[in-house]
């Protein structure tokens, strides 16, 4: 079993920059990817970036391919999540995904992010 806890969220304004990390523990080698998802107030969980937790190949949703990167620290357990010129649209949940193969099915339990403008 892998458990996830985010941690980093807040509110901001506008145009800054902030880091969300995901602290992995438990059974992480089991781990293949580690990724991010947002849920924004009334709308479903979207895909936001992820990236191979013993690799470095990432994969990006459509909305943040310019503005957010991950990265991990396997020494530590660790994932994290940079998201730059936040916009108000970025206001979310953001959650911490592990895939062990077949799918994403941990989950943490999510940060809020609120950007204000």
């Amino acid at each position: 079993q892998v458990v996830l806890e985010e941690s980093g969220g807040g509110l901001v304004q506008t145009g800054v920059s902030l880091t969300l990390a995901c602290a992995a523990s438990g059974r992480t080698i089991s781990i293949y990817d580690i990724g991010w998802f947002r849920q924004a107030p009334g709308k479903g969980r979207e895909f936001v970036v992820s990236i191979r937790w013993s690799g470095s190949r990432t994969s990006f949703g459509d909305s943040v391919k310019d503005r957010f990167t991950i990265s991990r620290d396997k020494t530590k357990n660790m994932g994290y999540l940079t998201m730059n010129n936040l916009k108000p649209e970025d206001t979310a949940v953001y959650y911490c995904a592990a895939d062990r193969g077949g799918g994403w099915d941990t989950w943490g339990q999510g940060t809020q992010v609120t950007v204000s403008s």
